[in-house]
This record gives C-alpha cells, sequence and structure tokens, in this order.
C-alpha cells in the first residue's frame, strides 16, 4: 500500500481543455493519477477527451446534486484524495462538501473575492474585469465550502490586464496560467 498512487477525480462541464491537461500530467511519472470525470453536460467536449485518454466518464444528474445521497455513495466507492472542479458549473451540494472535507478544489478565473459568485465564470468574469477597467487578474485556486467561491484560497497567480485586451485575449492567457498551475496546486495537495 505504500506505493499507492492517489485518486483525483475531476467534474467538468464543458470543453474540458483543464481537465485534459490534468489527465495528461498525472498520466506521466506522478504519485497520482486521475480515475474518473464526473459531468453534468451530456454533449460536454470534456467526455471525448477523457475517453480518448481512457478514463471513465459518469453523468451526473440534476436529481444527483438535489439528493445527494447517492452520488456520496458513489464517491465513497471511488475513494478519492482530491476531487478537483475543473470547469464544473453547478454548485456543490453541502451535504457532498461535508463528506469529503478539504478534499473538493475549484479553480476560477480571477483574483477571488473580486468576480466570484453565482454567473461568474468564464467570458462573464473577463467582461466584467474589462469593464470594471481593473489593472491586473489572474487565477485562483481555493477549496470549495457552501458558499460560491468563497472557500479558503490555496493559491494566487496574477497577470496584468494590456490595454488592448478583450474577453478573449485574455481568456487565453488566464487559460495558460491554469495549464502551467493547476496541476502543480493539484499535485502539492495531494503531497503534503
Amino acid at each position: 500500500m505504500a506505493n499507492r498512487k492517489k485518486k483525483i477525480i475531476l467534474f467538468a462541464s464543458g470543453n474540458g481543455s483543464n481537465a485534459e491537461n490534468i489527465i495528461r500530467y498525472f498520466q506521466k511519472d506522478k504519485p497520482a493519477r486521475v480515475t474518473a470525470v464526473f459531468t453534468n453536460n451530456s454533449q460536454a467536449g470534456v467526455i471525448r477527451r477523457a475517453q480518448k485518454l481512457d478514463v471513465p466518464v459518469y453523468f451526473l444528474s440534476r436529481d444527483d446534486f438535489l439528493h445527494p445521497a447517492d452520488l456520496i455513495r458513489r464517491m465513497k466507492v471511488l475513494q478519492p484524495d482530491l476531487i478537483v472542479l475543473a470547469g464544473f458549473l453547478w454548485k456543490i451540494p453541502a451535504e457532498f462538501i461535508v463528506q469529503f472535507p478539504e478534499k473538493i478544489i475549484n479553480i476560477h478565473p480571477a483574483l477571488l473575492p473580486a468576480y466570484g459568485g453565482k454567473g461568474m465564470y468564464g467570458k462573464y468574469v473577463h467582461e466584467a474585469v474589462l469593464a470594471a477597467g481593473e489593472k491586473k487578474t489572474g487565477i485562483t485556486i481555493h477549496y470549495v465550502n457552501a458558499h460560491y467561491d468563497e472557500g479558503q484560497i490555496l493559491f494566487q497567480k496574477e497577470i496584468p490586464v494590456l490595454p488592448d485586451d478583450t474577453p478573449e485575449t485574455l481568456a487565453g492567457r488566464i487559460h495558460r496560467l491554469e495549464y502551467r498551475y493547476f496541476p502543480r496546486i493539484i499535485e502539492s495537495l495531494l503531497e503534503s
């Protein structure tokens, strides 16, 4: 048991580029591996990306979140060391969070506590940052608690907002930060 690889479970709702990056990172000689991906979107790009990398994908229904007892049981069978939200858009039920204390993390495309909360994801964050005339933005990796984007901050990395930035150019630069730092922070949490 001393050399058991730790298990990461990903939750994702969209294209899945962050999820794919994390899966690939841990396919190398690492102390952990991604053992499953859960999605709430039957059309999500993450499904194809995960299947291409031989990671099983499971669908989450709205009912799984309204009545999370079955989902909690499924998670306990899978025994994740860390549950990683990589572009997952539904709020995690409090009953679920209580079962996995300090084992659920999320990444947010802004410097929390600014530009967080319900409805603040993806392009909406970048549009708000630009509309406010911010001089800097970045990423935040944090524990998940019962409130959107309010869990304990684990890591932040900032970049300047450039005068000619658009939501699209900002998104591209933020994605590069996510790809670089998210797997490393996951790895450091699993080593501690």
